[in-house]
């Protein structure tokens, strides 16, 4: 037995074991985990404050702002004009594969992304789509699995999706769309083969990278673990993760990275 079914076993959130992953049910009750966690709720927020932030310095013609991969999510509520969607049928507002977005030419002023990318099994495809439905002057934001050493523990052993920085293609086989992935996608692409991205994509300006803080989301057991840390010190956690903040580069789980059509 892996080390992650031992701790699932202990620890998992029975809430969601008990619903069909990728079924609206699922994501309904993963929706209401997140609102029920006061640190699990604040990090979702944070990654979406980052992104309306980001979205009020678009100066382009699109008009639509769009979510892919919604899931449990709640984006709507920061940012109303979202469109929400999923690759899963019943689950947002619309169903769609980021390889293939129906959209035309120019429409969209804001993409976002939060623990998608790396499910995505030709992510090539997915930027080309990207840059064609933003307006000149829209932005990609993307919340995904970092590669700090922390994080690289963190993945290869507390969790279930795969973890592979070592991988050369970018593309991966996939039969589940929940399950068949590579944590290690976001740092493959904006850090290693960054080269590669810059010719592939001349048109996309990497705007920013950062390291989010993530001891509330682990604290929080996330969506997978019961809780660990009692609700009632949450705020408690804010004041620690400032004063941590200078190692989040060694520590953090996630990354925020915006890109910005540029031409």
């Amino acid at each position: 037995m892996s080390l992650n079914s031992y701790l699932k076993g202990c620890l998992g959130e029975k809430h969601l074991s008990e619903k069909s992953p990728g079924s609206a049910e699922f994501f309904r009750a993963q929706l209401a985990l997140i609102k029920r966690k006061p640190l699990l709720k604040k990090s979702y927020l944070q990654f979406y404050e980052n992104f309306r932030r980001d979205l009020d310095t678009v100066r382009g013609p699109g008009t639509k702002v769009l979510e892919l991969g919604s899931g449990g999510g709640f984006l709507k509520e920061v940012v109303p004009q979202v469109i929400t969607s999923d690759i899963y049928e019943g689950v947002a507002e619309l169903k769609i594969d980021a390889r293939s977005i129906p959209f035309a030419d120019g429409e969209i002023r804001g993409l976002f992304l939060a623990s998608v990318l790396h499910h995505v099994p030709d992510v090539e495809a997915f930027f080309a789509e990207a840059y064609r439905v933003l307006c000149l002057n829209g932005i990609c934001a993307i919340v995904e699995p970092c590669n700090t050493p922390f994080a690289r523990l963190f993945y290869r052993h507390f969790h279930h999706e795969p973890f592979l920085p070592d991988v050369q293609s970018w593309r991966f086989t996939q039969s589940d769309a929940m399950l068949d992935s590579n944590q290690a996608l976001s740092w493959i692409v904006f850090e290693r083969d960054q080269e590669k991205f810059r010719k592939l994509f001349p048109g996309f300006s990497v705007e920013r990278k950062a390291f989010l803080p993530t001891l509330g989301y682990i604290l929080s057991g996330g969506v997978n673990y019961r809780p660990l840390w009692p609700s009632a010190l949450s705020d408690v956690v804010a004041g620690m993760e400032r004063r941590l903040s200078r190692l989040n580069g060694a520590f953090s789980l996630l990354w925020y990275i915006l890109l910005r059509k540029v031409s």
